[in-house]
């Protein structure tokens, strides 16, 4: 039986609130970003289309699945907001550089949305928001976090606006022309037990590669980066006149805010950047720590899955991570129900991103063992993930150079499997990167400490998308232009979606006064709230 691979969210490590997509109505120099002045666009807002488009169905709306009729009324509750919000968004598209050293040459376009402050009285600005990926749409993004807790009061003080970065979705997208079997693999490559695996591994990562490097948006591939994206938002605020941006990104949305106000010091506001990739975004080293991630979150589920005997996991936390290395074991010598061992463990990372998704993560244990009917979406559709898992290889191959030979991607895979078993032989195994054209347009953003003192960065102690050692690399690089709140809780995401009313009140502070910790915060555990519901 062919092999599959880690689920499509263990690739994305994103943000995890339920984004809508919606279909829009129809010269910064590089040298020198934040200084050269650019020639604004008009936005013309109109309606948009209200069809959901979510690559990542948020756990808490699965009221049947967690048994438990206070989430069923809590998740109404949150789909009723987010019908409400949504029929609120208003969006436009705006034209700007492919190429930013020739910003009067070939133009492409980006998709952006508002959801305009009710009480122009009280609004101070906008607040440009992303949800994470690379590759996700973020679009609906205003309207989740108004269903998801975002404060009333930062609501009214900002026009909240949401876009598509370059290459995805209702922004002009890019193709790898993946078939469906390559979609099926994912992003991440089967765990790699012995060396031969990994050479194995590297047929299908050179394919992919060649692929995207041929398609028919093969000449986005230099132009389509993190950087770029930044020089993007930065036409949006100057298309929407405001002097300066406000920003709330998570997970690689953090690494996007802090490529934009390292090139635009000057034109940013208040910077919110929450679960924190560390100063050179998703390049190899980030993508390695998802396997520490998964070892760092992991203790959180079997504590839980031991608490509840009646999931005949282990009745202790110990019993349960031996029952997830045998069931990997199990699943790789004979799948069960279409997931093998790669399959099992990145289903497993992926529905560690929330507190609320335990019980599916049980669920779906206790079906493999048993060999029973799966949880719904178990596993996860990957039939229309086509462009994000495209635009996610040309930002993540694009920003920063890959190790270029199958030797060192054997050698990094011996090491984390040993120091991560996990998730280490496949979080460091080659993937299309490795194969990746060489042509780069400019070197990676060096994220660094001039410029003012305006950021904000939020972390879960125990988030395993983005490990809070990377986090701490960032807050070393920024230095003074940072202060760090930490939160003793698991999951992707603290704010709005996490439950730590310790971190939440800091941000929600920011947001709407500017007033920060005067040094950085580590809040404690809140063991009486209810459970993060990002999913």
């Amino acid at each position: 039986m062919r092999r599959k691979t880690l689920s499509l969210a263990l690739a994305a490590t994103t943000v995890t609130a339920t984004a809508v997509a919606l279909t829009v109505i129809p010269d910064v120099s590089v040298a020198t970003p934040d200084t050269a002045a650019t020639t604004p666009e008009t936005v013309r807002w109109g309606p948009c289309s209200e069809k959901a488009d979510s690559h990542r169905k948020d756990a808490s709306v699965k009221g049947a699945s967690l048994k438990d009729a206070s989430v069923k009324d809590a998740s109404l509750k949150k789909d009723a907001s987010l019908k409400d919000a949504s029929s609120r968004l208003e969006c436009s598209t705006l034209k700007v550089p492919l190429d930013y050293r020739d910003p009067d040459g070939r133009q492409i376009e980006i998709a952006i949305s508002r959801l305009a402050s009710e009480k122009p009285s009280q609004r101070r600005g906008v607040l440009l928001t992303n949800p994470g990926g690379p590759g996700i749409t973020g679009l609906g993004y205003p309207a989740a976090l108004a269903a998801s807790k975002l404060p009333q009061d930062v609501l009214d003080s900002y026009d909240v606006i949401g876009f598509d970065p370059r290459g995805v979705g209702r922004s002009t997208p890019v193709t790898c022309d993946l078939t469906p079997a390559q979609r099926s693999r994912g992003n991440l490559p089967p765990y790699a037990h012995t060396a031969a695996d990994v050479a194995r591994a590297a047929g299908n990562a050179r394919t992919v590669a060649e692929q995207c490097a041929t398609s028919r948006t093969s000449w986005m591939l230099p132009h389509t980066t993190t950087a770029n994206a930044a020089r993007d938002m930065d036409r949006i605020r100057a298309a929407l006149g405001a002097p300066k941006l406000s920003y709330l990104g998570g997970s690689y949305g953090s690494y996007l805010g802090a490529v934009y106000t390292t090139l635009f010091p000057g034109r940013s506001d208040r910077i919110v950047l929450d679960s924190n990739l560390g100063p050179g975004g998703y390049d190899v080293t980030a993508t390695r720590s998802l396997a520490r991630g998964m070892e760092d979150r992991f203790p959180d589920f079997a504590a839980f899955a031991a608490a509840h005997p009646e999931y005949g996991l282990g009745t202790t936390p110990e019993r349960v991570t031996a029952k997830f290395f045998e069931l990997a074991q199990r699943l790789e010598a004979e799948p069960v129900r279409g997931i093998d061992g790669t399959l099992f463990r990145g289903i497993t990372f992926d529905r560690l991103y929330s507190d609320a998704s335990m019980p599916l993560v049980a669920e779906m244990w206790q079906a493999l063992d048993k060999d029973r009917p799966l949880p719904p979406d178990t596993p996860p559709s990957m039939a229309n993930m086509e462009n994000f898992m495209a635009a996610r290889f040309y930002v993540t191959c694009g920003d920063s150079r890959w190790p270029r030979t199958v030797r060192e991607y054997q050698r990094d895979a011996a090491v984390d499997r040993l120091r991560y078993p996990m998730l280490g032989g496949s979080a460091a195994s080659i993937g299309p990167c490795a194969f990746w054209p060489d042509e780069r347009v400019e070197p990676p953003v060096r994220i660094g400490d001039r410029g003012p003192s305006n950021v904000l960065m939020v972390q879960n102690e125990r988030d395993p998308g983005t490990p809070l050692t990377g986090a701490r690399k960032l807050r070393r690089a920024f230095g003074g232009r940072a202060t760090m709140v930490t939160a003793d809780q698991g999951g992707h995401g603290v704010y709005p979606f996490g439950s730590n009313t310790c971190a939440n009140d800091a941000v929600t502070a920011f947001l709407t006064t500017g007033q920060r910790p005067a040094r950085d915060l580590a809040c404690t555990a809140e063991p009486d709230s209810p459970p993060n519901q990002r999913g």
